[in-house]
């Protein structure tokens, strides 16, 4: 399956440009592109892209803005800041970016970058995402060491020992344990506040991670590094500040 991308960029001779690069890179398609933030919304939304090629300045708003909508929506796409302001290049970091690359960029420097994003594509194409019904509520339950995911009409208690990551997905929050995938509608704040921070950490703004699951960690974009925890196929994001505080805890 190809690796879907988009282009949000207000000159159409850089989105002629890139557009030409990634349909001759082997495994890519473009399948939209535009110039303002509402439409990269609807494209995004429409198509589900895995990759969006972004410039910090587009109609009516600012690129940074337009990726932490999508980083929200979807933290594990790869956001690539394709801009002639090398300026905003620690902003880009605040936003998780993939890859910054200044204009005028050449071919060579966009093939690399697609060559990584493909890298890393096959690692996660195997991953298949857990859920369940949407539940309403988390409560910890004192004395018990158990997290309690109430529905409409079900109670779900979690051994906290047993979480290995929580995930924000598609507006809602998702509790991964080894066998079972619990969602909820509380925030990863709600969550966290319940959560002992000698074993949990907030690894990225949508992640929390179970400290003791780790079992790797490796680069994933510039400034972003990707978890990977034992007995599931499932993996977190964390930021470049966080991995050097896992470092320093193990030191």
């Amino acid at each position: 399956m190809s690796i879907k991308v988009l282009l949000v960029d207000d000159e159409p001779g850089i989105r002629l440009l890139l557009n030409k690069i990634i349909s001759k890179a082997d495994g890519f398609e473009v399948v939209g592109e535009c110039d303002t933030m509402t439409e990269a919304m609807k494209l995004f939304t429409t198509y589900k892209p895995d990759v969006v090629f972004l410039d910090i300045e587009i109609k009516g708003t600012s690129g940074l803005e337009c990726a932490k909508i999508i980083s929200d929506l979807n933290p594990k796409t790869k956001i690539i800041f394709a801009t002639a302001h090398a300026e905003y290049r620690s902003e880009a970091f605040e936003v998780y970016a993939f890859d910054y690359l200044v204009k005028p960029f050449n071919v060579e420097r966009v093939n690399q970058t697609l060559e990584r994003v493909k890298m890393l594509n096959l690692k996660e194409e195997n991953q298949q995402d857990a859920s369940s019904g949407m539940d309403k509520i988390v409560k910890y339950e004192k004395g018990l060491a158990k997290l309690l995911v109430k529905g409409k009409e079900s109670m779900s208690f979690i051994d906290i020992k047993e979480i290995i990551l929580v995930q924000r997905e598609n507006s809602s929050t998702v509790i991964y344990t080894k066998h079972n995938a619990f969602t909820t509608s509380a925030s990863l704040g709600d969550i966290e506040a319940k959560l002992d921070p000698d074993q949990f950490i907030r690894s990225h703004k949508s992640y929390i991670i179970n400290i003791s699951q780790i079992t790797k960690i490796e680069p994933y974009g510039r400034w972003t590094y990707v978890v990977k925890f034992k007995d599931t196929d499932k993996d977190a994001l964390i930021t470049g500040e966080k991995y050097e505080e896992i470092k320093m805890r193990f030191s």
